[in-house]
């Protein structure tokens, strides 16, 4: 299909996949199946040197947690791979020649220490930007100064040597950004960039132009950190001769720290308490220490809600609506409603949506979660149960975990007992009353919330004693707390003989508050 939307979510594999990434990519699969095109995953590991073992499967496997499975990558191929850049080397080289041959790129001898020297020279003349561009490129030792013969000779012994762009000395460069708007850059500003380096991979610049134009990519969706490149890459699209079917760009906006200072990183995550990579992991760092980090499917976030709070930092549907499954995510997502201002990270909205959408799940799904803990804790419990248990307890949970922490007193009695509570309700009227309905209870063949009510109510009417003077003193013999979900429910599930031991071991044990 000639006009098919193509998107591409290209990381490169030197480490966790930050959630700026993972919203990158959210994005690029959101535009691509609103249109009913294609988005491609597309590994740029072209810098050998910061390259990650183990980083590439992190990846895939962050974004297939999430919901985000491309139509295309190095794991299922397609008619445009290989995915990985690695594996397309030989090719970059032709257009970078090609580029040298029509005088838009040249080579470029300079060594190491040729270069601090230039670039300690223009600090010294109170340069503002120090670079190797259409000025200083005339001092240098390249192939624009030296004879063609030089250059053939420094080639055929081998010399190093990098590819160069050569950037025009005067040119306005125009960028049409779908998020930005008209973007104006002089070429004066820009550097001659490095397209091949000298051991024969291509840097970014190069391998990301040339790659989405032969995978046929429209659009470019990206993070505004590589907005100052975008004008490079116009550049390379025209002297290449591909101006015509140059993708449009649409450069989103920053994740920044929760009190909007600065780009969010993991050691905001780390000093704040959140995770900022939606997996668990482990990767060396610059120093090639091994790091550990935390995610957020092993923090208890769901992969649905995660997904949700994440497209909502940046692009707003013009609704009230704040949840949305993929579907209707696909449905409502425009690149025209994402903002150009950096977003401000809220755990406290990531926890409201983990919370929401457990609400929201059918209690077969989210007994897994408590039989889980309940295997790992030695607790036999029946499926059963466990459904009905965590049916009570989901609207008061944010994690997973929680159901386990709010409802530990299903499965073992009260040790201890909120203090508040025993000094305000324990008196001798509830002890009383807690003692006869106990002596009720035993006489119950079939204890469900209906009877376990009734029976109550005939004691307090028999005591004339109204339900609500009782109810926290109840439930703290059962649970060790004032509050929690419905206390019928709690004591149908317990059982009689549950019931009445919990009482008498709560009357024995506690103090009975004495008249004032």
């Amino acid at each position: 299909m000639a006009n098919e939307v193509r998107v591409r979510f290209a990381p490169s594999p030197t480490g966790a996949l930050h959630i700026g990434g993972v919203r990158t990519a959210l994005y690029n699969y959101l535009f691509a199946k609103k249109n009913g095109g294609k988005m491609i995953l597309r590994v740029e590991d072209t810098d050998q040197a910061r390259f990650v073992s183990g980083a590439e499967d992190y990846i895939m496997k962050a974004l297939e947690w999430c919901g985000i499975v491309p139509d295309e990558s190095p794991f299922n191929e397609g008619e445009y791979g290989p995915y990985r850049q690695s594996e397309r080397k030989s090719m970059y080289m032709e257009y970078a020649q090609r580029l040298v041959k029509e005088g838009k790129a040249y080579y470029a001898f300079d060594t190491s220490e040729e270069l601090d020297a230039m670039r300690q020279r223009l600090k010294e003349a109170k340069v503002a930007m120090p670079q190797y561009n259409a000025i200083t490129r005339a001092q240098m030792k390249n192939s624009t100064t030296l004879s063609e013969d030089e250059v053939k000779a420094k080639l055929a012994a081998g010399e190093p040597y990098v590819i160069r762009l050569k950037i025009p000395k005067k040119e306005e460069i125009r960028l049409n950004d779908m998020v930005r708007g008209w973007v104006l850059v002089h070429s004066s500003v820009i550097d001659d960039k490095v397209l091949m380096k000298s051991d024969g991979m291509p840097t970014y610049h190069l391998a990301n132009v040339v790659d989405d134009h032969l995978m046929k990519i429209t659009h470019v969706i990206r993070g505004e950190e590589w907005l100052p490149s975008a004008p490079l890459h116009v550049l390379l699209y025209k002297f290449l001769g591909w101006e015509d079917t140059m993708p449009q760009f649409a450069h989103l906006p920053l994740l920044l720290k929760p009190d909007g200072n600065g780009k969010l990183s993991k050691r905001d995550g780390d000093k704040l308490g959140f995770p900022v990579f939606p997996l668990d992991g482990e990767f060396p760092d610059k120093e090639g220490k091994m790091e550990k980090f935390s995610g957020y499917r092993e923090a208890g976030y769901l992969p649905d809600a995660f997904t949700n709070f994440l497209a909502l930092l940046g692009w707003n549907p013009g609704t009230e609506q704040e949840l949305f499954g993929m579907d209707e995510l696909v449905d409502a997502f425009t690149l025209e409603r994402i903002g150009k201002s950096g977003a401000k990270f809220d755990i406290n909205k990531a926890k409201w949506f983990n919370q929401q959408y457990i609400k929201s799940k059918p209690n077969e799904m989210l007994a897994k979660f408590l039989l889980e803990t309940l295997e790992k804790q030695n607790i036999v419990c029946e499926e059963a149960k466990a459904i009905q248990i965590v049916g009570l307890l989901k609207e008061r949970v944010n994690f997973p975990s929680d159901f386990w922490a709010q409802g530990v007193y299903f499965f073992n009695a009260p040790s201890t007992y909120e203090e508040k509570i025993v000094r305000k309700k324990w008196t001798s009227e509830a002890v009383l009353i807690l003692s006869e309905y106990a002596t009720e209870l035993e006489n119950i063949e079939e204890l469900t919330s209906e009877t376990a009510k009734s029976t109550l109510l005939v004691v307090l009417d028999r005591n004339e004693i109204a339900i609500g003077k009782i109810m926290q003193s109840l439930r703290l013999a059962l649970t060790g707390a004032g509050m929690g979900p419905e206390l019928m429910e709690i004591i149908a599930l317990l059982g009689n003989k549950e019931v009445i031991k919990r009482i008498e071991v709560a009357i024995e044990k506690l103090p009975i508050k004495q008249p004032e």
